[in-house]
């Protein structure tokens, strides 16, 4: 729905025949002028998800069944505007199914993605967790840290907060001054409804450029993005961790940490990208 901030209805998609759907890049999910790559992911997941459960008896979904792994790369960064999804079964099996699916807009192809459908892990223990982010971040953003709004700093370039509540703690993105790696740090979650599958995945792409932290400012662009759905996530904040292993001086890797209000990790992510210019 044009012009509309939930996220729910940037997610809309309308079947059109042969695996094709038709959707919007919506204006309010974008960076500056660009669509925000994560939600770009997140409509691939969505467009995958729906196609496999059509494929399904009664044309409703097997039970549990999401995207545990969608891994995108992008050809060129489209506009907001009508936009179709074109997907391709590859496998359909009892625990793990395979869906391949392009996000054209006009004749060109600006995602390609390999989504990934199972049954993610949820309300069971793990055999083994490492997360970085429960003995760093509170469940809720500490009071007085300002979402981004009506005078915020980031405010013109990051039009995700008119449709999700995107708390960055400011003092992560300043560069560093010690020589340590940059740690960015996040509390985000959308406006009038729960956080879904969906908006989890796109959160494993929320953060600003980690090249903040080496004093490289500007329009980082992604190449490729892989994020895992670890399980689906709780209602309330989800908390964004945002990390990197090197910053070169033409490409870097970043990674993203999601854990959930219950301190569950819901999402890893990790993509590759281009340093910005001097």
């Amino acid at each position: 729905m044009p012009g509309s901030t939930l996220f729910t209805d940037a997610m809309a998609l309308t079947p059109a025949g042969d695996g094709v759907y038709h959707g919007e890049l919506n204006e309010n999910w974008t960076i500056g002028p660009k669509v925000h790559g994560g939600a770009m992911l997140a409509l691939c997941a969505n467009a995958a998800r729906i196609e496999h459960a059509r494929g399904q008896a009664g044309d409703r979904p097997g039970e549990g069944i999401e995207p545990i792994a969608v891994s995108g790369n992008f050809l060129w960064a489209p506009d907001p505007g009508p936009m179709q999804l074109v997907t391709e079964v590859r496998k359909r099996g009892r625990r793990v199914s395979l869906i391949d699916v392009e996000l054209r807009q006009g004749e060109r192809t600006a995602v390609r993605a390999a989504i990934t459908l199972g049954d993610p892990e949820h309300h069971v223990p793990p055999l083994l967790s490492v997360n970085p982010v429960v003995p760093l971040m509170q469940p809720e953003p500490p009071p007085g840290l300002e979402p981004i709004g009506e005078n915020h700093p980031m405010a013109d370039i990051v039009h995700l907060a008119r449709g999700c509540d995107i708390r960055p703690s400011l003092t992560t993105l300043q560069p560093r001054t010690d020589g340590g790696p940059p740690v960015i740090e996040y509390w985000v979650r959308p406006k009038g409804v729960a956080p879904d599958v969906l908006f989890a995945l796109l959160c494993g792409d929320v953060s600003a450029p980690v090249t903040f932290g080496v004093n490289r400012f500007g329009w980082a662009p992604t190449i490729q993005l892989t994020a895992y759905l670890r399980a689906r996530p709780a209602d309330g904040w989800l908390r964004v961790m945002c990390t990197t292993v090197q910053i070169g001086q033409d490409w870097f890797d970043e990674d993203h940490i999601v854990v959930d209000s219950e301190g569950h990790i819901v999402v890893q992510s990790r993509q590759l990208a281009m340093v910005p210019a001097k």
